[in-house]
């Protein structure tokens, strides 16, 4: 057997109190390839933490055979911080209580630091220059200082994670299907991950916002190409956001779907000996982040909904119906929310008590829009 954990003990930040991120590991350390899977960054969203609890059981018997190459490294929950903010009885796991920061924005971003210390190593063979690059970004991450836990959280996640070959942070939405958010430079590569999750919406941004886990993993590959054309520099590491559907969506059957396509994927890249079956069928092309209309209330009101997560939707279509149930006159009460694009609506809100300017549902279009080119892509 050659799995191992790991435990990374946060310093104390505040009298008496202890946290840990616990770290599997199966195959040999250093080794290559080497792919990285966590779950829980927003500490909330749960579903990821029951699909790589099964994943776990498949990779231990994997490993009891023999059959794992390289490394692949889990951290089954991924922010002990998020976990501990329990208000009134409701976990709130997305933003740090202390600061209000988003668990899952400003990563650190690498490509600078790196480019400066590669642009004397960097030659005209490829596999050399992703090991000088990779060497670099190992190198810049550990020099990285904190000075409060989340920093802190958010380096020993990096040091984890920035010398992968592929790289899955799996979240969830509020009501949603299965999708996926993939850096531009990372398709087509990724289209064998999209088809293996059977992923409703593969939505594509080189920069989306906010530099989010994902993009603080692959992006320093696409930002070096981009620095030094004139180098074969690849996209080195397939980085991906997973959102497992919706945060109700916690279920035995349904996450050991999940974690045996996650399985299939892992032996389909070469990192476990085996035949994965035949690649399903894409269940959706490809579309731009920056086609995605984010569909908000102008008013406040009851929310009605009138399509439903995964539903095609044309534009002009009612996709909702904010209801003022203060208003006397029953059709003056009731307000039309109107899809501006055709495509999928992947996502809702999960409550049902709107205000204005509150996103209500997102629906995956397949051209730019204007109002999205750039701006922050991603809801805070």
């Amino acid at each position: 057997m050659t799995r191992y954990e790991d435990t990374i003990t946060f310093p104390e930040m505040s009298l008496g109190t202890r946290r840990e991120l616990k770290v599997r590991r199966y195959g040999q350390r250093g080794a290559r390839p080497k792919a990285y899977l966590q779950t829980g960054l927003h500490a909330d969203e749960i579903p990821g933490m029951l699909v790589l609890h099964h994943l776990i059981g498949l990779l231990n018997d994997a490993d009891d055979a023999g059959l794992i190459h390289g490394e692949i490294v889990l951290v089954p929950v991924a922010n002990p911080i998020g976990l501990s903010q329990h208000i009134y009885g409701t976990l709130l796991g997305r933003f740090e209580v202390g600061s209000g920061n988003n668990f899952n924005r400003n990563y650190a971003d690498l490509s600078d630091v790196v480019a400066e210390r590669v642009a004397d190593k960097l030659g005209d063979d490829a596999d050399a220059n992703t090991a000088a690059i990779r060497a670099e970004l190992t190198r810049a991450a550990n020099a990285l200082k904190f000075t409060n836990d989340i920093e802190f959280l958010r380096i020993s996640l990096l040091q984890l994670a920035i010398d992968t070959d592929l790289c899955l942070d799996l979240h969830c939405d509020w009501e949603a299907v299965l999708h996926v958010y993939l850096g531009t430079p990372c398709w087509p590569d990724g289209a064998d991950l999209s088809a293996q999750l059977g992923s409703r919406a593969t939505l594509l941004a080189t920069k989306s916002g906010g530099h989010p886990f994902d993009e603080a993993i692959a992006g320093p590959w696409w930002a070096l190409a981009e620095r030094f054309p004139d180098r074969p520099i690849s996209p080195a590491c397939l980085a991906a956001t997973v959102e497992l559907r919706g945060s109700t969506d916690v279920g035995d059957e349904m996450a050991a779907a999940d974690a045996d396509n996650l399985y299939r994927m892992l032996v389909r890249r070469g990192y476990i000996d085996g035949d994965p079956g035949p690649l399903p069928a894409p269940l959706c092309d490809a579309t731009p982040l920056t086609g995605v209309e984010t569909i908000k209330a102008d008013r406040a009101g009851v929310v009605a909904y009138c399509r439903h997560p995964g539903d095609v939707v044309q534009a002009g279509d009612t996709v909702a119906i904010v209801v003022d149930p203060l208003e006397s006159d029953a059709a003056r009460a009731r307000h039309d929310v109107i899809s501006q694009v055709s495509g999928i609506l992947y996502a809702r809100r999960g409550d049902r008590m709107a205000r204005p300017g509150q996103t209500l549902c997102r629906v995956a279009g397949a051209t730019p829009l204007a109002d999205r080119m750039g701006r922050n892509l991603l809801s805070d």
